[in-house]
Protein backbone atom coordinates (compact mmCIF):
# COMPACT_ATOMS: atom_id res chain seq x y z
CA UNK A 1 0.00 0.00 0.00
CA UNK A 2 1.17 3.26 -0.69
CA UNK A 3 1.01 6.01 2.17
CA UNK A 4 -0.02 8.89 -0.37
CA UNK A 5 -2.62 7.01 -1.32
CA UNK A 6 -3.56 7.92 2.38
CA UNK A 7 -4.01 11.50 3.44
CA UNK A 8 -2.11 12.22 6.58
CA UNK A 9 -5.40 14.24 8.33
CA UNK A 10 -7.53 11.01 7.92
CA UNK A 11 -4.22 9.11 9.17
CA UNK A 12 -4.58 11.04 12.16
CA UNK A 13 -8.14 11.15 12.84
CA UNK A 14 -8.07 7.95 12.53
CA UNK A 15 -5.31 7.17 14.83
CA UNK A 16 -7.22 9.74 17.42
CA UNK A 17 -10.70 7.11 17.38
CA UNK A 18 -12.60 9.24 14.54
CA UNK A 19 -15.15 6.22 13.65
CA UNK A 20 -15.87 7.67 10.02
CA UNK A 21 -12.02 8.30 9.92
CA UNK A 22 -11.52 4.21 11.08
CA UNK A 23 -14.09 3.25 8.29
CA UNK A 24 -12.37 5.23 5.11
CA UNK A 25 -9.10 3.94 6.44
CA UNK A 26 -10.21 0.49 6.45
CA UNK A 27 -11.97 0.66 2.84
CA UNK A 28 -8.83 2.05 1.31
CA UNK A 29 -6.76 0.20 2.58
CA UNK A 30 -8.61 -3.26 1.99
CA UNK A 31 -7.72 -3.66 -1.64
CA UNK A 32 -4.19 -3.28 -1.54
CA UNK A 33 -4.15 -5.95 1.73
CA UNK A 34 -6.42 -8.28 -0.76
CA UNK A 35 -3.91 -7.68 -3.25
CA UNK A 36 -1.05 -8.39 -0.99
CA UNK A 37 -2.65 -11.35 0.63
CA UNK A 38 -3.29 -13.01 -2.65
CA UNK A 39 0.12 -12.87 -3.55
CA UNK A 40 1.26 -14.29 -0.12
CA UNK A 41 -0.72 -17.13 0.97
CA UNK A 42 -1.39 -19.79 -0.49
CA UNK A 43 -5.01 -20.34 -2.00
CA UNK A 44 -7.39 -17.87 -2.27
CA UNK A 45 -8.92 -18.91 0.94
CA UNK A 46 -6.00 -18.47 3.01
CA UNK A 47 -6.04 -15.15 1.33
CA UNK A 48 -9.54 -13.57 2.48
CA UNK A 49 -9.36 -14.86 5.94
CA UNK A 50 -5.39 -12.97 6.35
CA UNK A 51 -7.28 -9.99 4.62
CA UNK A 52 -9.98 -9.96 6.97
CA UNK A 53 -7.65 -10.90 9.96
CA UNK A 54 -5.31 -8.29 8.82
CA UNK A 55 -8.44 -5.63 8.89
CA UNK A 56 -9.78 -6.95 11.97
CA UNK A 57 -5.91 -6.00 13.72
CA UNK A 58 -5.45 -2.71 11.55
CA UNK A 59 -9.45 -1.74 13.52
CA UNK A 60 -8.43 -2.54 17.12
CA UNK A 61 -4.44 -1.46 16.35
CA UNK A 62 -5.13 1.69 14.42
CA UNK A 63 -4.32 4.24 17.73
CA UNK A 64 -1.09 2.64 18.06
CA UNK A 65 0.46 2.71 14.79
CA UNK A 66 3.38 5.51 15.32
CA UNK A 67 3.13 7.18 11.98
CA UNK A 68 2.23 7.43 8.62
CA UNK A 69 5.14 6.19 6.86
CA UNK A 70 5.32 3.08 9.01
CA UNK A 71 1.67 2.36 8.57
CA UNK A 72 1.89 0.44 5.19
CA UNK A 73 5.18 -1.75 6.02
CA UNK A 74 3.33 -2.25 9.37
CA UNK A 75 0.44 -3.90 7.85
CA UNK A 76 1.96 -5.19 5.40
CA UNK A 77 3.67 -7.41 7.76
CA UNK A 78 0.26 -8.62 9.57
CA UNK A 79 -0.55 -9.78 6.21
CA UNK A 80 2.73 -11.81 5.72
CA UNK A 81 2.52 -12.91 9.32
CA UNK A 82 -1.29 -14.03 8.87
CA UNK A 83 -0.62 -15.66 5.80
CA UNK A 84 2.38 -17.76 7.45
CA UNK A 85 0.52 -19.15 10.35
CA UNK A 86 -2.05 -20.00 7.90
CA UNK A 87 0.39 -22.13 5.93
CA UNK A 88 1.46 -23.43 9.49
CA UNK A 89 -1.91 -24.33 10.95
CA UNK A 90 -1.62 -26.33 7.25
CA UNK A 91 1.11 -28.46 7.89
CA UNK A 92 2.96 -26.35 5.07
CA UNK A 93 5.93 -24.20 6.21
CA UNK A 94 7.12 -21.87 3.69
CA UNK A 95 11.05 -22.06 3.13
CA UNK A 96 13.20 -19.04 2.53
CA UNK A 97 16.06 -19.59 0.69
CA UNK A 98 18.12 -16.55 1.87
CA UNK A 99 20.39 -16.48 -1.72
CA UNK A 100 17.32 -15.75 -3.57
CA UNK A 101 16.02 -12.94 -1.16
CA UNK A 102 20.06 -11.27 -1.61
CA UNK A 103 19.70 -11.89 -5.47
CA UNK A 104 16.18 -10.45 -6.03
CA UNK A 105 17.62 -6.90 -3.68
CA UNK A 106 20.94 -6.87 -6.31
CA UNK A 107 18.53 -6.80 -9.10
CA UNK A 108 17.06 -3.50 -8.04
CA UNK A 109 18.42 -0.09 -9.19
CA UNK A 110 20.77 1.23 -6.62
CA UNK A 111 18.49 4.50 -6.46
CA UNK A 112 15.20 2.50 -5.44
CA UNK A 113 16.98 -0.05 -3.08
CA UNK A 114 18.67 3.10 -1.42
CA UNK A 115 14.93 4.78 -0.78
CA UNK A 116 14.00 1.16 0.33
CA UNK A 117 16.24 0.61 2.92
CA UNK A 118 15.93 4.46 3.82
CA UNK A 119 12.16 3.45 4.55
CA UNK A 120 13.04 0.55 6.35
CA UNK A 121 15.21 2.17 8.51
CA UNK A 122 12.09 4.90 9.42
CA UNK A 123 9.77 1.81 9.58
CA UNK A 124 11.68 0.58 12.64
CA UNK A 125 10.86 1.13 16.24
CA UNK A 126 12.95 3.78 17.93
CA UNK A 127 14.97 1.32 19.76
CA UNK A 128 16.07 -1.11 17.09
CA UNK A 129 16.32 1.60 14.72
CA UNK A 130 19.12 3.77 16.96
CA UNK A 131 20.98 0.81 17.32
CA UNK A 132 20.69 -0.49 13.86
CA UNK A 133 22.08 3.01 12.69
CA UNK A 134 25.33 3.45 14.89
CA UNK A 135 26.53 -0.16 14.14
CA UNK A 136 25.42 -0.44 10.27
CA UNK A 137 25.81 3.57 9.14
CA UNK A 138 28.11 4.89 11.55
CA UNK A 139 29.92 1.52 12.32
CA UNK A 140 30.03 1.45 16.27
CA UNK A 141 30.98 -1.43 17.98
CA UNK A 142 28.97 -3.49 20.50
CA UNK A 143 30.58 -2.17 22.80
CA UNK A 144 30.64 1.68 22.06
CA UNK A 145 26.64 0.97 21.50
CA UNK A 146 26.04 -0.39 24.60
CA UNK A 147 27.82 2.53 26.65
CA UNK A 148 26.01 4.90 24.34
CA UNK A 149 22.67 4.02 25.33
CA UNK A 150 23.09 2.44 28.76
CA UNK A 151 22.40 -0.68 27.80
CA UNK A 152 23.77 -4.07 27.74
CA UNK A 153 26.07 -6.08 25.01
CA UNK A 154 23.38 -8.32 25.24
CA UNK A 155 20.61 -6.03 24.98
CA UNK A 156 22.13 -4.35 22.03
CA UNK A 157 22.74 -7.65 20.21
CA UNK A 158 19.09 -9.10 20.69
CA UNK A 159 17.92 -5.16 19.16
CA UNK A 160 20.61 -5.18 16.38
CA UNK A 161 19.64 -8.90 15.60
CA UNK A 162 15.50 -8.00 16.01
CA UNK A 163 16.33 -4.95 13.69
CA UNK A 164 18.10 -6.59 10.85
CA UNK A 165 15.24 -9.12 10.65
CA UNK A 166 12.97 -6.44 10.62
CA UNK A 167 14.26 -4.70 7.53
CA UNK A 168 15.05 -7.64 5.63
CA UNK A 169 11.24 -8.43 6.53
CA UNK A 170 10.54 -5.41 5.30
CA UNK A 171 12.85 -5.10 2.06
CA UNK A 172 11.77 -8.54 0.85
CA UNK A 173 7.84 -7.71 1.19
Amino acid sequence: MSAAAISPKLFEAARLGDPHAIASLLATAQPDIRRYARQTCRSSADAEDATQEALWILFRHVGTIRSLLAFSAWLFSVVRRECLRLARRAGIAPAVDESEVEAALLQRPEADLRLDVAAAFEALPPHYRDVALMRDVKEMTIDEIAMALGATRQTVKARLHRARALMREYLTR
